[in-house]
């Protein structure tokens, strides 16, 4: 099982960002699904079946010792020439902290982590089949500020590659942890 945590935005959230996308979508980079829109906390990979009751539990005592935050999807980045993404603003520092222990929680089941990397909370919204300019996008998404939302849990979530629509990976929510619950 291809597995992940992260926060999903309300439709509220979605909605005003697919919004403000649709100004500068085009046909020269690959627009993710708004479905699948979440900003990543922690990516787990290949994950044995049998490893994951022990991993929602670990998850879910983690997610109990962060109140709920508020977030907002704002401003616009890229990651090299292939990624553009929204970032996010608000409780940046909990957020953090969530992310940082949903982390640990993988690696204490035993689940083999990526080398440390700065957490950069984001929301991917295209990706460039070839080295792309994205400059211009980010540029134009640069002032993007999109309406304050409670981020009140985290989700498990179940990649299927290339089952969602256009060849997209297809998301599962396999378990909910409700933060401060």
């Amino acid at each position: 099982m291809r597995l992940f945590t992260a926060i999903v935005p309300p439709s509220a959230a979605i909605t005003h960002l697919a919004a403000a996308v649709q100004r500068v979508r085009d046909d020269h980079l690959r627009w993710t699904d708004t479905t699948a829109w979440h900003v990543t906390l922690a990516f787990y990979g290949d994950v044995e079946e049998a490893v994951v009751p022990k991993l929602v539990e670990r998850l879910t005592r983690a997610a109990r010792r962060y109140a709920p935050m508020e977030l907002q999807l704002a401003g616009s980045g890229r990651f090299s020439r292939s990624v553009l993404w929204i970032g996010v603003h608000g409780e940046r520092r909990p957020l953090g902290r969530l992310a940082s222990s949903m982390v640990s929680a993988g690696r204490r089941c035993g689940i083999p982590q990526h080398p440390k990397r700065t957490f950069r909370p984001h929301v991917t919204i295209a990706r460039a089949a070839r080295r792309a300019d994205l400059r211009p996008y980010v540029s134009s998404l640069a002032d993007y500020s999109g309406p304050p939302w409670e981020a009140e849990e985290a989700a498990l979530i179940q990649s299927h590659l290339g089952e969602g629509s256009e060849g997209h990976p297809r998301y599962e929510t396999i378990a909910r942890f409700p933060l401060g619950a």
